[in-house]
């Protein structure tokens, strides 16, 4: 059987722009809102809600305040586990902005210089820390400034996060680049397959010849966009789904071993072991441990996946 892929409908191309800055505001529920990534780094606060926020192969939880850095393709998304019937208006703000910019401008400007160390390690995705108060400010001021005086408050935004020691990298896996339109595009549309896909079957060889490409070609295309051969990313993209599963739903690992692509128990343990360091009964345990049992008949994370 011949694999398909889908290119993105245009409508959910939502991303590029045409000027450096970029300032968007999300309420929850969206229909645009989901696990994405994107060329643009993204500055994300969380205004309102709690939940589970995935960076990469990274999963932890969130709550008002949480401040994170995303940097090029890195995929992320932030799941509200306490959303209102009505949903929410606000619950998050975004600062979305490119790199060669400022990467021309440090050439000239030596006081730009510690941001481009900030901006190396935002291609792992940064939490800060203990920032929450000025950074919510800060937000609202660039929010409602304009032309020089938006920049600037946005450059001290960055040395504000350039100079904080409170914080962490997110993934262990480094999202990497293509110089050229068409390679980006050929990336963009097989990582959305994959996302949309991962609980099926998936071949790389399927997937090569949809690209006119040899398997050792498509092999080395992928990690060099992803950091990651094909069958780790996949394998990363089924566990940390189960990992939703395993926190928020009631379903035996047996089964979301089947929910997620893997087609034998034995190996989804092992895989699981390798990645997160501990069995998936084990993660359930200290996922409950840390964050609370779901309830029973709580709805799924990917019914109300947010991002920007």
């Amino acid at each position: 059987m011949t694999t398909k892929i889908a290119v993105r409908p245009p409508e959910l191309e939502y991303y590029e722009f045409n000027e450096f800055l970029r300032f968007l505001a999300h309420g929850v529920p969206d229909p645009l809102i989901r696990w994405h990534y994107h060329d643009a780094y993204e500055l994300h606060f969380i205004i309102r809600s709690s939940g589970k926020i995935f960076v990469g192969d990274y999963i932890g939880d969130f709550a008002p305040g949480n401040l994170v850095l995303t940097g090029p393709r890195l995929p992320h998304n932030w799941v509200s586990t306490d959303l209102p019937v009505e949903g929410i208006a606000a619950r998050d703000m975004a600062i979305q902005f490119g790199h060669a910019p400022l990467e021309q401008a440090a050439k000239t400007i030596p006081e730009l210089r510690e941001v481009m160390h900030l901006l190396d390690r935002a291609r792992y995705g940064i939490e800060f820390f203990e920032l929450s108060e000025q950074a919510e400010q800060a937000f609202y001021r660039v929010r409602d400034a304009s032309g020089i005086e938006r920049f600037t408050l946005f450059l001290g935004l960055l040395g504000m996060l350039a100079k904080s020691t409170t914080y962490r990298l997110l993934s262990n896996a480094q999202m990497q680049s293509f110089d050229d339109d068409a390679s980006m595009a050929q990336i963009n549309t097989v990582l959305n397959y994959i996302t949309e896909n991962f609980n099926a079957p998936i071949s790389a060889e399927q997937l090569a010849s949809q690209m006119a490409l040899s398997p050792t070609q498509f092999s080395r295309f992928f990690r060099k966009a992803t950091g990651n051969s094909f069958t780790d990313f996949v394998n990363q993209m089924r566990i940390n789904k189960a990992c939703q599963l395993l926190m928020n739903t009631d379903r035996y690992v047996t089964n979301i071993c089947y929910d997620v692509g893997f087609n034998n128990v034995a190996n989804f343990n092992r895989r699981f072991l390798d990645i997160k360091g501990v069995t998936p009964k084990a993660f359930r345990v200290q996922a409950q441990g840390r964050f609370g049992h779901a309830s029973p008949g709580h709805p799924p994370a990917s019914s109300q996946e947010t991002g920007t």
